[in-house]
């Protein structure tokens, strides 16, 4: 079993940045994919980036590029939103999800869910 934890949200002025972070145990991470998402009041919850551990490779949504960064230290299997030039519009809770599948995860969310952090912008 898969415990993921989310950590780093708060309450920020717009144009100022945030680092989030994911923490996973229950077991080694190196095959899994590991992404962000959000769901802001009344929204859908969308995707935002992935990391899959094995090979490197990073998904990021494109209305975030330029500004979001996804990265990640497998040795403490923790994974990273560095979130830059913030905008209320930001405001959402912002979930850590895994699963093996990376198509799954970018797709809508994979198997294991963290709790979310709460991060919210002010203008």
């Amino acid at each position: 079993q898969v415990q993921l934890v989310e950590s780093g949200g708060g309450l920020v002025q717009a144009g100022e940045s945030l680092r989030l972070s994911c923490q996973a145990t229950g077991r080694s991470m190196s095959d899994y994919t590991m992404g962000w998402f959000r769901q802001a009041p009344g929204e859908e919850r969308e995707f935002l980036a992935a990391l899959t551990w094995s090979d490197g490779i990073k998904h990021i949504q494109q209305d975030v590029k330029g500004r979001f960064t996804v990265s990640g230290d497998i040795t403490q299997s923790t994974l990273y939103l560095q979130m830059n030039s913030l905008k209320p519009a930001d405001t959402a809770v912002y979930s850590c999800s895994a699963d093996r599948d990376a198509n799954m995860l970018v797709a809508g969310g994979g198997e294991y869910w963290g709790q979310g952090t709460q991060v919210t912008v002010s203008s």
